[in-house]
């Protein structure tokens, strides 16, 4: 739905795709949640699932650096956090291939809170409810940006401290 975007510029294309992105991202943390409480998780499902995830963060935040919505100056925030999504994703697959297992850590999930926030109101761009959404989604992708780093680090430690 996210490559429809730059067809609705205005403040309702904005807001359907900003809260609609959102409902995507929360719908999928209600799937993540049932799964878990009523034991129906699978290999395919512990696979794909963040795949999809990520696929979603980084089609909008290409889509919003394509329809200028990110700034110039905020270029490198979108590189930092692609390549983190991409090089935690390669982790994960390395050590699930050595029999090593990395959940999900709590500020990984911070992360995402942040990051999913950010591109809401990046997607929804213009004054909603009184409040500057394109602003607000900066700093939360500024936010998303240090907390991306972060538990980066905190992932390829713990690869590197179970693996030794």
């Amino acid at each position: 739905f996210l490559l429809f975007y730059p067809l609705f510029p205005g403040v309702r294309g904005g807001v359907l795709f900003g809260f609609g992105f959102l409902a995507v991202s929360l719908t999928d943390l209600l799937d993540g949640y049932l799964a878990r409480r009523d034991g129906t998780v699978t290999q395919m499902g512990k696979l794909l699932d963040p795949l999809a995830d990520k696929l979603l963060v980084m089609t909008a935040l290409i889509l919003l650096v394509g329809v200028d919505r990110v700034p110039l100056w905020a270029g490198p925030l979108v590189v930092v956090l692609l390549g983190r999504e991409l090089a935690v994703t390669g982790l994960r697959a390395m050590a699930s291939s050595e029999g090593i297992v990395i959940p999900a850590e709590r500020l990984g999930k911070w992360k995402t809170g942040f990051q999913t926030a950010a591109i809401t109101g990046l997607l929804v761009h213009h004054p909603f409810l009184g409040l500057r959404s394109h602003a607000i989604g900066m700093l939360l992708l500024v936010v998303a940006t240090l907390l991306s780093v972060w538990s980066g680090y905190g992932y390829f430690s713990a690869f590197l401290g179970r693996r030794a």
